[in-house]
């Protein structure tokens, strides 16, 4: 008679989301809003308020205010603070994703229009994809294709006057697209605080950060002297930093990454609009070429993601050697 097999004990994932708990519609409605609407007009208010900021002071002094404040609500609702470890976590985090992703297009806007630079944002989902090669998840046939019709769209738009003009800032920019990806498929694999604390660290440590980076550079520290860029500037606190950055951390966490990452084709019409309307910006056609080009690329490779989705959640129900044994995500499941 064969001996009974012990079951192993199941230790729950701390750095997993919980996908038991989904969250209302009306929140992943709302996070959505802000995430495709709000951040496409961002751009605009870094432009303006690069009139009389410097890059770094002007990001680090929103971080510090909309991280440090949102921190101080949450601990006085009762929010633990996070750990040493996660402090650390917080600072890699948000260096890349916001001290370079966000202040490399914030520099690259001194002379990159607001829409220009959006628009070669757009191949940010393209770019995880190729974050995964490197944590060594192997691509299907589909994603390759999009990468590589997203690259030709890329090199498109490149080839335009709006780049052709400053190719350190398009440059510049493709580096900030980097790291930012990069911090996105890092993000499942580091030790954060759940919600809203994790993200209030993340933008905190990011803005000490920005404002060391713009001590070191030199830059002028000065208060605006005009409304408009004290709005710019209140703007990018309040909607850029903690609606907007705070709904996408929210969406990767407790919605989809995937449904997160669609921001990518609503961002460059609206802000391509609003530089337009409000910005009086105008583009070349390398643009207009390009970018329906490379958005069609991260249709493709959403698609080939939400079709894979299936297969692999009955894969993960599926009994198989070492089941109840919990496993992080993967990189396929963590990027945006």
């Amino acid at each position: 008679m064969a001996a009974r097999r012990e079951e192993p004990c199941i230790v729950p994932n701390s750095h997993a989301p919980d996908h038991a708990a989904r969250p209302p519609l009306f929140m992943v409605g709302l996070c959505l809003a802000a995430v495709y609407v709000v951040w496409g007009t961002t751009y605009l208010a870094i432009r303006i308020g690069l009139h009389e900021l410097r890059p770094f002071f002007m990001l680090g002094t929103r971080l510090v205010v909309a991280g440090g404040g949102f921190l101080i609500v949450l601990k006085l609702l009762g929010a633990p603070l996070p750990t040493r470890k996660q402090w650390l976590n917080a600072t890699i985090l948000g260096t890349l994703m916001l001290v370079i992703g966000i202040g490399c297009v914030s520099v690259a806007e001194q002379w990159v229009s607001s829409g220009a630079a959006v628009a070669l944002i757009s191949v940010n989902p393209l770019c995880t994809a190729l974050w995964q090669v490197a944590f060594g998840r192997k691509p299907s046939g589909l994603e390759w294709t999009a990468i590589i019709i997203g690259a030709i769209g890329t090199v498109v738009m490149v080839m335009g006057q709006d780049f052709q003009a400053s190719l350190a800032g398009t440059a510049i920019i493709l580096v900030g697209v980097g790291c930012w990806t990069l911090g996105t498929s890092l993000a499942s694999k580091l030790d954060m605080p759940h919600g809203g604390m994790g993200f209030a660290a993340e933008m905190l440590c990011a803005g000490v950060v920005a404002l060391l980076v713009s001590a070191a550079l030199g830059e002028h520290w000065a208060l605006p002297h005009t409304v408009e860029v004290w709005s710019a500037w209140a703007y990018l606190v309040v909607f850029g930093s903690l609606i907007a950055f705070s709904a996408y951390r929210f969406l990767v966490e407790r919605a989809s990454p995937t449904l997160a990452s669609t921001y990518a084709y609503v961002n460059p019409p609206v802000a391509l609009f609003v530089g337009w309307w409000l910005g009086n910006e105008t583009f070349s056609p390398n643009v207009f070429i390009g970018l329906p080009i490379v958005l069609a690329a991260v249709a493709l490779h959403t698609w080939s993601q939400l079709r894979a989705t299936p297969a692999s959640s009955a894969t993960s129900h599926a009994p198989a050697a070492g089941a109840g044994r919990s496993s992080p995500r993967t990189p396929a499941t963590a990027a945006d």
